[in-house]
């Protein structure tokens, strides 16, 4: 009797593209792409502006409908998912400008993103009957976890415009997890912050994904990070994948140097 070595399994898939494209007005932004992301991987979608990079992240929160493909998430297949409906099935979603409410605390930030989780109606709540008191606490309760999560708890009360901008991000990927999300999409999350806060928000989000086993796609302009913090790297030019692999693999192929990180600064490049 000859044993075998057993055929190692293939890690669980949280998000599949398969054949998307997207037009605006007969132009192309996205074209037939397809690429898979693991559960508890970290997934990087690099390249140029107008690459076709946001455009992807508006399609996979039910943003935009895309002309043709489909979506796999959780293994259920999708043409679109309306924004709501994304979020209720546990995608979260942080954007390149703070989407915050500068004048509420930031605490009550957080919570907001609790809000579909909501199951005490407004008279409850006006009222003050015990179900609402419930929900609040709780609420309020799993706000605080999350911003332990990020050292933040010094600053709940505090509005949110006051403080550093490098804290309001943090601020918003904790309002983007309080709902603890199958899958993060944040749209470039170190854009506009000194060398110490890209190093900070970076830290943040390796910590996220390792304590927490969160599977993220990001868009990410710093290559040094991306190289870093990514366990996969999927490459863009003119809404075409260009190269889909691990960070070294992205790092050593020709097509991506001679076309893209070759010619660009880090600054610029992604």
């Amino acid at each position: 009797m000859t044993l075998e070595a057993p055929t190692p399994q293939q890690p669980d898939l949280v998000l599949e593209v398969s054949g998307v494209s997207l037009s605006f007005n007969g132009v192309k932004a996205i074209s037939d792409l397809s690429f898979k992301v693991a559960q508890g991987e970290i997934c990087a979608l690099i390249g140029p502006n107008g690459a076709g990079k946001s455009s992807l992240l508006n399609i996979l929160n039910g943003v935009y409908v895309p002309d043709q493909g489909e979506i796999v998430f959780a293994g259920e297949h999708f043409r679109r998912m309306h924004p709501l409906e994304a979020a209720r099935r546990g995608i979260g979603r942080g954007f390149q400008n703070n989407a915050l409410f500068r004048g509420m605390s930031v605490i009550d930030n957080v919570i907001a993103g609790l809000s579909r989780r909501q199951t005490a109606s407004l008279v409850e709540e006006a009222l003050l009957l015990p179900r609402a008191r419930r929900q609040e606490r709780a609420f309020r309760d799993r706000a605080r976890a999350v911003l332990a999560l990020f050292g933040l708890e010094a600053v709940a009360e505090t509005t949110v415009s006051s403080l550093p901008y490098g804290v309001q991000k943090k601020v918003e990927i904790a309002r983007a997890i309080v709902a603890e999300p199958k899958l993060l999409l944040l749209d470039e999350p170190l854009a506009g912050m000194n060398a110490g806060e890209k190093q900070e928000i970076a830290a943040a989000i390796a910590r996220l994904n390792r304590d927490l086993g969160l599977t993220i796609v990001l868009i990410e302009h710093d290559i040094g990070i991306v190289l870093k913090l990514a366990h996969h790297v999927v490459v863009l030019d003119y809404g075409r994948k260009l190269a889909d692999g691990a960070p070294d693999t992205i790092r050593d192929n020709p097509d991506v140097i001679a076309a893209y990180l070759g010619k660009q600064t880090s600054e610029r490049a992604a």
